[in-house]
């Protein structure tokens, strides 16, 4: 009895976790594993590149993406973040059971206002992957380009409207969305 009691104390917690617009502002959804492969030849992984997940989730695309790296032998960087408490938790724990862990960083943090500074090497390029909600699109570029000069965005399914027109669209069971050197 006291199990299905501290259970459903778990469930409660992670709802609520998953509900409150504080720490979960954006609603989770993975990246559909079955567009995997085509996200990551979209990303172009390549040697002196960061490649920063906002909204991370579950990390599905940092941690396939980093394997990839791995096999190919590049010194690419990875960087995921999320504000999720739950979602955090998780990706640092595949952090840890990840054999190139070492080129992946798990930072606990809010897209809308995080200082980039702090993650960005200025001698790498800086990739973008998006995942989020249309409408909060524009509030997360705008922190981007506050402080970025250069970059590129890969957005799957969704368009990022405060970039103008993608250079690229590459077609899975969703569209992914490549913007170059903003």
């Amino acid at each position: 009895m006291l199990f299905y009691v501290f259970l459903a104390i778990i469930i409660i917690i992670i709802i609520f976790i998953f509900s409150s617009p504080r720490l979960s502002p954006v609603p989770y959804f993975p990246s559909n594993a079955k567009d995997i492969d085509i996200i990551i030849e979209s990303l172009s992984l390549s040697n002196g590149q960061t490649v920063i997940d906002l909204g991370a989730g579950d990390g599905l695309v940092i941690f396939e993406a980093a394997e990839m790296a791995e096999r190919k032998g590049l010194d690419t960087e990875f960087v995921g973040v999320e504000i999720n408490p739950v979602l955090f938790a998780i990706m640092s724990i595949r952090r840890l059971i990840n054999r190139n862990r070492d080129n992946i960083h798990i930072v606990f943090g809010d897209m809308f206002t995080m200082n980039f500074d702090k993650i960005l090497d200025p001698k790498k390029s800086t990739l973008f992957y998006l995942y989020i909600s249309p409408w909060h699109m524009e509030k997360t570029i705008q922190n981007v380009k506050r402080q970025i000069q250069r970059f590129t965005v890969v957005s799957y399914m969704y368009e990022v409207k405060p970039l103008g027109k993608s250079q690229k669209q590459v077609e899975g069971l969703n569209r992914i969305f490549i913007y170059k050197s903003f």
